[in-house]
């Protein structure tokens, strides 16, 4: 038997009074951030970042989520990938490239997931890399790039450390297509 979470998502009724307005306004959403709620001050701090690293990056909404699927799949992150593969079919991502993401696809979709893969292995992105990554999509994007490996790592610690389970949307979402949302390819 599995032992339970020491921070399980917190329900509204416990939720810190310092940090309601969090609730109201993107926090209350989702289990993650429900889970980053028992340590209020982190997540207050933690709002400011996530509004650039995931709205108002330089990379755009499609190459966000190539960069975060990538992400949640190299950090074995089940609560990232299936939330992201969402996010990316609404966006109008084809099965195939989501797909695509698990393995290595064309063109800049490439570039990116060799680019997050140089983060995970390498901790950098070596000089010619960055320069073809910078020619291809801006150094702001680049830059942005590295920092959101960086959120999303923070992320995926804390979804696995605290087993963080996918909001109830998404699962009655990945149970339509089990194979597209599970880790394993």
């Amino acid at each position: 038997m599995t032992p339970s979470s020491p921070c399980t998502p917190i329900a509204d009724a416990d939720w810190p009074n310092e940090i309601a307005e969090l609730r109201e306004d993107f926090a209350g959403a989702l289990n993650v951030y429900r889970t980053m709620a028992h340590h209020p001050d982190l997540l207050k701090a933690w709002a400011p970042l996530r509004q650039h690293v995931v709205k108002e990056n330089a990379l755009g909404p499609e190459l966000t989520e190539v960069v975060i699927l990538r992400a949640g799949l190299r950090m074995g992150s089940r609560y990232e990938w299936a939330h992201h593969v969402s996010r990316a079919l609404a966006l109008g991502f084809s099965t195939a490239r989501i797909e695509a993401i698990r393995t290595r696809p064309e063109g800049v979709d490439g570039l990116i997931v060799d680019a997050v893969d140089a983060l995970f292995d390498q901790r950098m992105l070596p000089p010619e890399q960055e320069a073809e990554l910078a020619d291809a999509i801006g150094r702001k994007a680049v830059i942005d790039l590295i920092a959101m490996v960086g959120f999303y790592s923070v992320l995926g610690y804390l979804l696995k450390t605290y087993d963080t389970p996918v909001d109830d949307n998404i699962q009655k979402e990945a149970e339509k297509m089990p194979a597209l949302f599970s880790l394993a390819s």
